[in-house]
């Protein structure tokens, strides 16, 4: 594997995703032209599934990107609408490699996902708008371990 960046964000995103979205995709283009190769999405509804969007959008132009999906339990999407289940599935079907860290969900399953995430990453690429819950544990997991963060909420409109 090359160099990892993660994607850590929260449910909750702007009513017009599309500014968001392009900053995903001109940064993670960026990330990749600076040697990264393998974007890891923990397959949350919001911020994690757009990501992975992103990447997806972008691996016909860059063959060797791959997304990987880091799940904490194999039931993760069981509380999706159906509409949601079937996006986040036909994200699942198009990854490079999904490795879930739990088979069935246990209270604390997310955060042990997200330790394993940060453990492994080089950069961290996230939607950070508030100082609590997964996405801001994440965040100060990568901190503790030195990898850099870019935070698109302080650089999207």
């Amino acid at each position: 594997m090359g160099q990892i960046c993660i994607f850590t964000g929260h449910r909750d995103l702007p009513a017009d995703t599309a500014p968001l979205y392009d900053a995903l995709l001109r940064h993670v283009t960026a990330l990749y032209d600076g040697g990264f190769t393998d974007f890891v999405s923990g397959g949350a509804m919001g911020f994690d599934l757009l990501a992975a969007e992103a990447v997806l959008a972008l691996r016909p132009l860059y063959p060797d990107m791959r997304l990987v999906m880091v799940l904490p339990c194999d039931n993760q999407d069981r509380a999706y609408s159906p509409a949601d289940k079937v996006r986040y599935r036909t994200l699942l079907d198009q990854a490079d490699m999904v490795r879930y860290t739990a088979h069935e969900y246990y209270r604390g399953c997310m955060l042990a996902r997200d330790r394993i995430m940060a453990q492994a990453a080089h950069h961290c690429l996230c939607w950070l708008t508030r100082s609590t819950g997964g996405t801001a544990y994440t965040v100060r997991q990568c901190a503790m371990l030195d990898v850099p963060i870019t935070n698109l909420a302080e650089l999207c409109p």
